[in-house]
Order: structure tokens, then C-alpha cells, then sequence
């Protein structure tokens, strides 16, 4: 019988070879210097070998142990490597059922759907870090209190927000593994009340007029790249998500029929935004400059991709509007406040054009065309307002 100190002796040679221990349990040794145990057996009057594990990972005592077992499943009449196989198949099975994989399929899927890459990189660390409580639980065995515990702890370290976003995230997860049969209830929507409430924070931005003419004229003054100062001229203009905003494609805008058509970011729907005379003419004008790129707003690093993200809003900071007082987001407040309190236009125009999902009085959702005669008008007078505060000037006595 083997000993450690025996096995510990056993050098490599050309071939592998084995070294009896006892009741068919054995250890090779490879040429690689790895030692490997095997147990041999006979099932429905064949030799058969099945490995075990590898020392010293699987030490003396426990390859034993694990003969014994196997040589308790040929005494009952079963094929150990049968039985092997079938277990790894449920390992796997169960592997691909864990709460986290079934998130990373799903984020897989959305990904190839137009998810954007910074969507991407969020959800995968929610999955894998925020909710590492819960990641490798098989989904049917996460329960609500389960689900709350690991959303506890996103709550103790004080950022409530990704803890609501967790939860969401989590029912989206449960969703689809009920969709594709392998849960059957989504827990995270027991939870619903169950979180601390995130104490609302409103994004920064300009709404008196006097203060947007300033900004205006500050827009007009800057001395930054040609890319950048159209894109700052264009934020007040359309009032788009910034992404949204940095990542336009020339292929979608139709300088003819004075539009831009994109999918909305956030509601993935259809979106048209039309295109006042300001814009075309500053469409125009910077064509030349980066019609070469897909991208009406290219990155400085590369045609290949759009501008930073964080480009406006640094631009803004250089011309003295920090977070505190404007940002990027924030001409979306702007231009809701203002078209609604000072320009008199219908709340509904209104968030048409802000791509925010409006329906009819029997609950269905507008189709992208909806109100387009009258939000042409209201961007065009949009525009026409925008550039009468930006003439006017601020100087006492004039």
C-alpha cells in the first residue's frame, strides 16, 4: 500500500506509469511529473478506469475515500464513469443557472440589441459586484429575503441609488430566466417599498432667461476645438440626452428635409428632433470638418468613435459653469422650463420632443410622427429664442 512518503519518491520517467495502492485504487505518474489517481474496476464484465483528482490537491486519505464510494456504485450495479459524466452535465446545468449567469446572458443579449458600452460595464459590475451575495445561488433558490440582504448591504454603504437600480436590475434578471423556464416567481418584486428612498437631487441648470442669455453669449466666446463648440452650440438647441447628443451619426440627419432621426437611448423607440435654420446652418458648416467619420461629433483620439462623454460638461466648467449651476443634462430642464412657463407651448409637445415615453388617453404610446407639425414650429421658435437672449445684452443702461 502507498504511503506519502512513497508517493512523494515517485520521479517521472519517459512513459507514464502506476504504482498500486489497494482495492483498485492506484496512482500514475506522467512524464509532465503530474500524479494522477485512477481507480480501476469492472462493470458488466469490462475493465474500466476512471481518475480521480490529483495529488496533492486530492490527498492519500480522500482518494480512498472517493474509491470507496465508487466501489459502493459497482456493487449496486452502476458504472461510476457513467455516473461521473452525469454529474458533470448537472454541475454544468446548474452553473448556468446561477443568478448571475443568467444576468451576464441576459446583459450578452442586450449588448448585441444597441445596449450602449457604458450600459454594459454598469449592469456587469451590479451583477458581479453589488449583488456578489447572490451571484452564484442557483436563481430558483434566491429568495426575496435572500435579495434584500445582498440590497442591504449596497444600503449600508450609503449609495441608495444603486441599491433601487440593483433591485430593478434583479427583476429584469428573474424576468427573463422565467421567460426562458428556468425560474418560475420574480422576488425583486416583493421588495417593492422595502428600500430606503434616495433623496431626490435635481440635475443643475440655467432657467432664467437673463442667465441663459449669459451662457449663450459664453457658448459663442469659446476658444475651444471647432468640434466641441458646435456640439455646446447644439446642446441648447435640441435638448437631447448628452449621449445621445455626442453619439449622432451623420447618416441619420437629413439636412434637406431638416431632420434627425435616431433611436431614443433611454425608451429604444423611433425619435425624430427638428432641425430649426440655427442648426442646419451650424450643421453645415461643420460637415466639412468631420464628414469622413461616421459620427457628426468625433473623439479627438479617433474618427472611429464619438466624443467623450465628459466633454461638455468640461467645456462648461472652463467657461465658469461648474456642476453646481449647468449641466450637460441640464439643457433638458432648461428647455422644458422655459418652452412651457415662458414660450406658452402644450406640456405634451414638450415631452414628445424630450423622447419621453407619452400616451394617448386610452394608454398607448404616440407614435414618433405625433405632433411633428407643431413641435417643427416650437423648435424653430425655440431656436429664434434662443438667439434673441443671446444678442441682447445684460448692460445696465441700455
Amino acid at each position: 500500500m502507498l504511503t506519502d512518503t512513497k508517493i512523494r519518491a515517485q520521479k517521472p520517467r519517459e512513459r507514464a506509469y502506476r504504482v498500486a495502492d489497494a482495492q483498485g485504487l492506484c496512482l500514475e505518474v506522467r512524464p509532465s511529473s503530474a500524479k494522477v489517481w485512477r481507480y480501476r474496476y469492472r462493470h458488466a464484465g469490462q475493465a474500466s478506469m476512471i481518475t480521480l483528482g490529483e495529488y496533492p490537491t486530492m490527498g492519500l486519505a480522500d482518494a480512498r475515500a472517493e474509491r470507496d464510494r465508487l466501489r459502493a456504485l459497482v456493487r449496486s450495479g452502476a458504472n461510476p464513469a457513467h455516473v461521473a459524466r452525469v454529474e458533470r452535465i448537472t454541475k454544468a446545468g446548474q452553473a448556468a443557472t446561477t443568478f448571475g449567469a443568467v444576468g451576464l446572458e441576459l446583459l450578452e443579449k442586450r449588448a448585441k440589441e444597441g445596449l450602449s458600452p457604458q450600459s454594459v460595464k454598469r449592469e456587469r459590475r451590479l451583477i458581479e459586484k453589488d449583488m456578489a451575495g447572490i451571484r452564484d445561488l442557483p436563481i430558483t433558490e434566491v429568495t426575496a429575503p435572500l435579495l434584500l440582504d445582498a440590497l442591504r448591504k449596497l444600503e449600508r454603504r450609503g449609495v441608495i441609488e444603486t441599491a433601487h437600480r440593483a433591485r430593478a436590475h434583479a427583476g429584469q434578471v428573474f424576468r427573463y430566466a422565467i421567460a426562458t423556464g428556468r425560474a418560475e416567481r420574480n422576488p425583486a418584486a416583493d421588495l417593492t417599498g422595502a428600500l430606503e428612498q434616495p433623496k431626490t437631487t435635481h440635475l443643475a441648470a440655467l432657467t432664467e432667461p437673463a442667465k441663459i442669455g449669459e451662457l449663450l453669449r459664453a457658448i459663442d466666446a469659446y476658444q475651444g476645438s471647432p468640434v466641441t463648440t458646435a456640439a455646446l452650440k447644439f446642446a441648447p438647441l435640441f435638448f437631447v440626452r448628452p449621449g445621445e447628443l455626442r453619439s449622432a451619426r451623420w447618416a441619420d440627419i437629413d439636412l434637406e428635409g431638416a431632420e434627425w432621426r435616431y433611436t431614443a437611448s433611454k425608451t429604444k423607440t423611433p425619435h425624430i428632433v427638428p432641425l430649426a435654420t440655427q442648426a442646419i446652418a451650424i450643421l453645415r458648416e461643420l460637415h466639412p470638418l468631420t464628414q469622413r467619420s461616421e459620427y457628426v461629433f468625433p473623439s479627438v483620439r479617433g474618427a472611429s468613435r464619438p466624443m467623450s462623454e465628459n466633454t461638455i460638461n468640461v467645456a462648461l466648467r472652463t467657461m465658469g459653469y461648474d456642476g453646481s449651476v449647468m449641466t450637460g443634462h441640464g439643457f433638458r430642464a432648461m428647455a422644458r422650463t422655459v418652452l412651457d412657463e415662458v414660450l406658452g407651448f402644450r406640456p405634451d409637445f414638450i415631452e414628445h420632443q424630450l423622447a419621453h415615453a407619452v400616451r394617448d388617453p386610452l394608454g398607448r404610446a404616440y407614435n414618433r410622427t405625433a405632433h411633428l407639425a407643431e413641435r417643427k414650429k416650437m423648435m424653430q421658435a425655440w431656436a429664434d429664442y434662443l438667439y434673441q437672449l443671446a444678442s441682447e445684452t445684460t448692460c445696465a443702461g441700455k
